[in-house]
């Protein structure tokens, strides 16, 4: 989670009178989740952000599963997925389980015509490729390629490209994102020992109050539907807001790695956690330095987690020719490891260029339709 911040106008006492130049009072909301009993931001709005219009049916955003061996070492060409000119119908689900949605976008276009808010989850966008801004009503983030665009549930965002040619890791946590408890204070500061502080953190800013009436359309996921809702003010009218539950960016460029004599073990990657998986950075850096190391990793068995590596650019050291955007699935309860000869051939290499994420998840991930379409044929086999 990140640290206390504040954007705009904002009255000296919370919960207090806290009027406009006409002499209304600005419409304070708590914005939080777990009831009152977790993080929240105070948001102080010009009008009241309840005021709606018309309620449009939803429509289903459930992935169709594909139902078939589960227990299979997998691979996918992501950066198959069809483009598509809205963001939304861009975003294609790919693994899924009851706690996270994985999934990959192709947007052409910027969002004008409509605001999207995930009511179910907090989102992890990658920006594999692209560049543009994330407008919220917390304010701008503007963003490049390397980035994590962290947006709790419950932000109202628009999506706006500088190109038509962008690719988006999704990654939706039915939990909050969090920074590693084992980096954290008591009080929430990350640690010496963490591979990035809040320096690193890039938080909203350039927060526009829009005073506008007429018809605004957002789009709120809920349970896998999508409810079009139209709403009677432009939901970026707020005059200020403070707390600690807002979007925020972090680089993969930011994050520092850590090295030691002997090859370390996977957990030293980690960048976020939530409920019953975590995000891992693999980065360049620096191999084990004890004279007989084996840099490339030993085989190992995922028995309580499946394991997805999404490649985004460089050689990885484990593994023969992999092409970015290449997404592989290691499922709980058989061995995985480098491919033949990875490991003679990392002996004596002092760095590598590799970059990638991670998510290692501690429930089973089931496959959905939309990734047989981009499978890899007989990936399992690639070890003989």
């Amino acid at each position: 989670m990140p640290h206390y911040h504040s954007l705009g106008h904002i009255p000296p006492k919370r919960h207090t009178q806290f009027r406009r130049p006409d002499g209304q009072l600005y419409a304070e909301e708590l914005f939080s989740t777990e009831g009152f009993s977790n993080s929240y931001s105070l948001l102080y709005h010009h009008y009241p952000p309840t005021a709606i219009l018309n309620v449009s049916k939803p429509i289903s955003m459930k992935p169709s599963l594909a139902g078939d061996m589960e227990m299979l070492h997998r691979s996918f060409k992501s950066f198959d997925v069809a483009p598509q000119d809205d963001f939304l119908e861009s975003r294609v689900i790919l693994l899924t389980n009851n706690d996270v949605q994985i999934g990959m976008a192709r947007p052409r276009h910027s969002m004008t015509a409509y605001f999207y808010k995930n009511g179910d989850s907090d989102e992890v966008i990658f920006v594999h490729q692209g560049s543009g801004t994330c407008r919220t009503n917390y304010g701008e983030l503007d963003f490049k390629y390397g980035d994590y665009i962290i947006i709790p549930r419950g932000v109202i965002y628009q999506m706006n490209f500088d190109t038509e040619d962008n690719k988006l890791l999704i990654i939706e946590s039915h939990s909050p994102i969090i920074y590693p408890k084992k980096y954290t204070s008591k009080t929430g500061q990350l640690l010496e020992h963490s591979p990035y502080c809040e320096r690193d953190i890039k938080q909203p800013k350039n927060l526009q109050t829009i005073i506008e009436e007429g018809e605004f359309l957002i789009k709120t996921k809920k349970e896998d539907q999508l409810y079009p809702y139209t709403y009677k003010y432009h939901p970026f009218c707020l005059i200020g807001w403070d707390g600690f539950h807002y979007p925020y960016i972090f680089s993969i460029h930011d994050f520092e790695p850590i090295t030691g004599r002997i090859h370390m073990p996977p957990p030293i990657h980690q960048t976020f956690e939530a409920h019953n998986f975590v995000i891992c950075s693999f980065v360049p850096r620096l191999f084990d330095y004890h004279p007989l190391s084996i840099p490339a990793p030993y085989w190992h068995s995922n028995i309580d987690s499946d394991e997805v590596m999404y490649y985004v650019d460089g050689q990885f050291m484990s593994k023969g020719h992999v092409e970015p955007g290449q997404m592989s699935l290691h499922p709980g309860g058989i061995p995985h490891g480098p491919t033949p000869g990875a490991q003679e051939a990392s002996i004596g290499k002092s760095a590598t260029e590799e970059l990638a994420v991670m998510i290692d998840t501690f429930k089973p991930l089931r496959v959905t339709q939309a990734a047989l379409d981009l499978e890899i044929k007989d990936y399992h086999l690639h070890w003989l």
